[in-house]
């Protein structure tokens, strides 16, 4: 695969000597529409989970076996996503991933069982696990080809895709039903993938310059090797979403039952790392423009291990708060960095694996949460957020030289 040689290289068409700028920018706007329509969709269902409980009658246990069905069907599909994009390309696998994403959204507010809500979810979730590995692979090929760190614009698009999804869905709440909410969602997911898909897939997409092998330098270590980089990459993204999953199912509770915060106050601590999150992935490019991936690797880690050390453990709600955006301004571009240098090392396939580990931080974070809080206190757990966005930075300086190797 491609490698990106250095951060600030412009990288050239192996088959011609440029490439109109036009058809890149085109060519990423159409990405960004499909990270952005990804946030938006899935913000869109987990807004309607509890209408979903009541419609199933799904106790409480229940329910969480039926979700583990989105996190099944997302593993199982990401490692074989990456294998698809090999043989076909990122970017229709793509287009096939939104097709069947418009399905799968369909289906949960068909069942009235939480053995058929389980069943429809792997569908669910296999469609949202396909469109990210191969939604990531492509806008790996773009930041090579650009030779610029543009990754985080494309999370922040997924950010304010479900910010936007969520706030939607809040809203009409109360005067549609989970069926005729999700239908729509499904019908917008299938129009707006049929308007963009020609665009996506029409434009050249030049590949950067293959650095030559060293002579004498053998394949297979340096294939190790590469495969042990994805996989300490994948530890990075593993620490950023354990973060992530941790806030968005306790955070709110944290807030509420430890600092006495209101409803709607304990409710905005969510919004507020979202929200500093998506800041901090818009600015995401400037920053590793300027100061590069090691230093925003480490320097992120710190900031979110800093940050949420106020959150967990602050006697003031709005020190607290304050606590919960330094973290997302912390996180924010770790998972897009971590994903980037995975795809440049060993492409879809490093793509898929470190999503899977990311994916699983993100799986693992919450209930690990819910553990640790039986055993002590809700606080006290929350602190192993912080301690693993310091292993993230411990683990970004460690492969400094690695990784430039």
């Amino acid at each position: 695969m491609p490698l990106i040689n250095k951060p600030g290289s412009t990288p050239r068409s192996a088959s011609s000597p440029s490439s109109p700028p036009s058809s890149l920018s085109v060519l990423r706007r159409a990405l960004t529409v499909f990270f952005a329509l990804d946030g938006f969709v899935f913000a869109g269902w987990v807004v309607r989970i509890p209408a979903i409980k009541e419609q199933t009658q799904a106790s409480a246990s229940d329910l969480g076996l039926a979700l583990l069905g989105v996190s099944a069907g997302a593993v199982v599909t990401m490692t074989l996503t990456g294998r698809l994009c090999r043989r076909y390309g990122s970017r229709p696998v793509t287009v096939a991933g939104a097709l069947l994403l418009a399905l799968g959204v369909t289906l949960p507010p068909l069942t009235h069982s939480a053995l058929a809500l389980g069943l429809v979810l792997l569908v669910f979730g296999a469609a949202y696990g396909g469109i990210n590995v191969a939604m990531n692979s492509a806008a790996v090929d773009v930041v090579a080809a650009l030779g610029r760190p543009v990754m985080p614009t494309f999370h922040a698009a997924f950010s304010l895709g479900g910010m936007v999804g969520a706030g939607l869905g809040g809203a009409v709440a109360g005067y549609l039903s989970p069926t005729w909410h999700l239908l729509l969602l499904g019908v917008v997911t299938l129009l707006v993938t049929l308007a963009t898909a020609p665009v996506l897939l029409r434009q050249p997409m030049p590949a950067p310059v293959r650095p030559e092998p060293a002579e004498g330098a053998s394949g297979a270590p340096l294939a190790g090797r590469a495969r042990a980089l994805v996989a300490v990459f994948g530890l990075i993204a593993f620490c950023t979403a354990y973060g992530e999953g941790a806030l968005a199912d306790w955070g709110a509770l944290h807030l509420q039952e430890d600092l006495a915060a209101r409803p709607g106050v304990a409710a905005a601590g969510y919004a507020v790392f979202a929200l500093a999150m998506t800041v901090g992935r818009l600015s995401g490019t400037a920053l590793l423009e300027r100061v590069g991936r090691t230093a925003t690797l480490v320097g992120g880690g710190i900031v979110a291990g800093v940050g949420m050390l106020f959150g967990a453990l602050a006697p003031s709600l709005w020190v607290a708060l304050l606590g919960f955006a330094v973290t997302g301004l912390g996180l924010a571009n770790l998972f897009p960095v971590a994903i980037e240098r995975a795809g440049a090392l060993t492409g879809p396939s490093g793509v898929a694996a470190a999503s899977t580990l990311g994916y699983g931080g993100m799986l693992l974070g919450p209930p690990a949460i819910g553990f640790m809080a039986e055993w002590g206190s809700l606080p006290v757990a929350l602190v192993s957020v912080a301690l693993l966005a310091g292993l993230a930075a411990l683990v970004g300086w460690g492969a400094r030289g690695a990784a430039r190797a």
